[in-house]
């Protein structure tokens, strides 16, 4: 009975894990009928909307009309009706109340977007999705005891949105924790004034501060910025890891960059075989996929969040009215930029990122990249996944490990043939820098055909040149240029040299 008085919400879950994965199953068997049906509920809660009225969207049938009728849109077009709404009109997009809005930075150099967030996307996408994360743990592993610790949610600042005293506008994660449901506040830490202070370094010092006497189970946060959260943790302390500091400490669900370059920081920092990493795709647009299988890092798309998902091929991208593919029309292995009808009255909406699908029934993917994320100066088309992928090898066969890097081309000039240059930071260099280059390049090579074909004998590229950056770079520019924290991070691509110069010109090192 003591236990029960205690943990009630151990009980209260159990129910609710085994009716989710029983949903969860009826689209993973039935993916485009729970698709079809999104849709039509979507359409016809916004059907008396300023938009829905401009497609007539109370005629619509069919998924043909659908897509026949409404453009694909990118932020650029559905700017006018998001600046209308901070100032506080509304059923302009969705019919209930939008005072939320996501501040995504997008890449770090573009300006940043307001995403608009209203109740539904909360409770139906984004917290459905924290709740299914759970209950999919759970279900793979059934003695855990997740709820008897804290749990700490590494987000960004939320601040008021000076257009109108009723809407706010913050990081997704900053209006995640501010909007939090009694059964999750009541477990987070540390107090939500600390977690939603806008300056970064203040907050970090005080979070590691605060945390280090509590019992954390559950650890939340894009990989880059948790281990400066971590290391902080330890700097404080007088622990040699952290599970010195929370020795329950057993779940790490992480998202917006690739895990992998980190992976090794995290296993040395937190050295425990009942450790368990899951990934998500939390976009400020919506919550998309989870890591369903301990042994496969791919996620499962969720497919009753509020979303209908559509998907263009990579290469038809850039046409002025693409088609688009359905869920069960996909191709496996294929890379796809998402397209997303919501439930905060984003319709249509091409987000920028793109996907690969690695099965079908049910549907798990991986997110390759962004869309305007590549390099591609002498043909080699690299994306995003290639880095990664070639990153993560070299530094597991030469023993480095990454803080943070970004690769930019270096063009054919005064007679000399063009290559990428590198700009990483390492916290553990590799003894062997031609070496570690010779392995990054040969990886790149295996991956990726075009890029094989443009370093074949040296033709119109030459071996990448890896440049070793000091101890703070990416986050000294980052802070210099107002982005430390949340969902910040630097483009790992650019297909130019803007971004690089601007690194190299910040350190000195031109």
């Amino acid at each position: 009975m003591a236990n029960k008085i205690k943990h009630p919400f151990n009980s209260i879950f159990s129910w609710y894990i085994k009716k989710r994965i029983h949903q969860i199953d009826l689209f993973r068997k039935y993916p485009s009928e729970v698709q079809n049906e999104t849709l039509f509920k979507l359409l016809g809660k916004a059907k008396k909307t300023e938009f829905g009225l401009k497609y007539d969207f109370s005629s619509i049938n069919t998924i043909d009309q659908y897509r026949n009728r409404v453009p694909i849109n990118t932020y650029i077009d559905f700017e006018p009706y998001i600046k209308r709404l901070k100032k506080g009109e509304q059923n302009l997009l969705w019919p209930t109340e939008i005072k939320w809005f996501a501040k995504s930075s997008g890449t770090t150099t573009g300006k940043s977007k307001f995403i608009p967030v209203s109740r539904e996307s909360l409770e139906e996408c984004h917290y459905k999705g924290g709740k299914d994360l759970l209950a999919l743990y759970y279900n793979n592993h059934p003695k855990t005891k997740l709820f008897k610790g804290k749990h700490l949610i590494l987000g960004g600042s939320s601040q008021l949105n000076y257009f109108s005293k009723d809407s706010y506008i913050g990081d997704l994660s900053a209006i995640i924790v501010e909007n939090l449901p009694w059964w999750c506040e009541w477990r987070r830490t540390p107090k939500k004034q600390i977690t939603l202070q806008s300056n970064w370094e203040k907050k970090i010092d005080e979070m590691a501060k605060t945390t280090i006497n509590e019992d954390v189970y559950i650890l939340a946060g894009v990989p880059s910025w948790t281990l400066v959260l971590l290391n902080k943790i330890l700097e404080n302390s007088r622990g040699k890891t952290i599970k010195d500091i929370w020795p329950n400490l057993e779940l790490y669900m992480h998202g917006g960059v690739d895990f992998n370059p980190y992976k090794k920081q995290f296993n040395n920092l937190i050295p425990s075989s009942n450790m368990n990493y899951v990934q998500t795709y939390n976009a400020s647009e919506g919550f998309f996929g989870i890591q369903d299988e301990i042994s496969s890092d791919n996620m499962l798309m969720m497919l009753d969040y509020g979303m209908f998902f559509e998907f263009i091929p990579i290469e038809n991208i850039n046409e002025s009215h693409p088609k688009t593919y359905l869920i069960e029309e996909i191709e496996l292995h294929k890379h796809y930029a998402l397209v997303i009808s919501s439930n905060a009255g984003l319709w249509r909406y091409s987000i920028g990122d793109t996907v690969k699908f690695s099965s079908k029934f049910p549907f798990r993917f991986s997110v390759t990249g962004r869309v305007k994320s590549f390099i591609n100066a002498f043909g080699e088309e690299l994306i995003i996944e290639n880095a990664e992928k070639a990153i993560a090898h070299a530094s597991s066969l030469t023993e480095t490990e990454i803080v943070d890097y970004t690769v930019g081309p270096i063009y054919m000039e005064n007679g000399k043939k063009g290559t990428h240059q590198w700009l990483i930071e390492f916290k553990t260099p590799p003894s062997d820098m031609d070496y570690f280059t010779t392995i990054l390049d040969n990886e790149l090579k295996k991956i990726n055909s075009d890029y094989q074909a443009k370093r074949k004998d040296d033709l119109n590229m030459t071996l990448p040149i890896i440049q070793s950056m000091p101890k703070n770079t990416f986050y000294d520019w980052l802070k210099n240029n107002g982005k430390l924290g949340g969902q910040h991070k630097i483009p790992r691509l650019s297909n130019n040299r803007n971004l690089i110069e601007n690194i190299l010109q910040n350190n000195d090192l031109n």
